[in-house]
């Protein structure tokens, strides 16, 4: 964090709009950057899941009820697990049968 520091302090000091902007906002959200990133958060799978479901909803244009829509997105994504990253380093260390 000291370096993400060390550039917000840089980057506002510059004479760059977008740079001040970024470093203020960088700065406001520092404690929610922090615990992402000392505890794996990322939302990247779940953004990758929804646009998996706009494509197939997009793809369902034309289907004459909802059901055939809901239909289409299951089939195509399954069943659907999510799990948080603790969870999943436990699921890892689970040995096989």
């Amino acid at each position: 964090m000291e370096l993400l520091d060390r550039w917000c302090s840089r980057a506002q000091r510059s004479r760059l709009e977008p740079f001040v902007k970024a470093a203020a906002t960088v700065r406001k959200h520092r404690d929610g950057i922090a615990a992402a990133i000392e505890r794996g958060l990322s939302n990247g799978l779940i953004e990758g899941f929804n646009n998996k479901v706009r494509l197939n909803i997009r793809r369902a244009y034309g289907f004459h009820s909802a059901e055939a829509a809901l239909a289409l997105v299951m089939l195509c994504c399954g069943p659907v697990n999510l799990f948080l990253p603790h969870e999943r380093a436990h699921l890892r260390r689970r040995p096989r049968q």
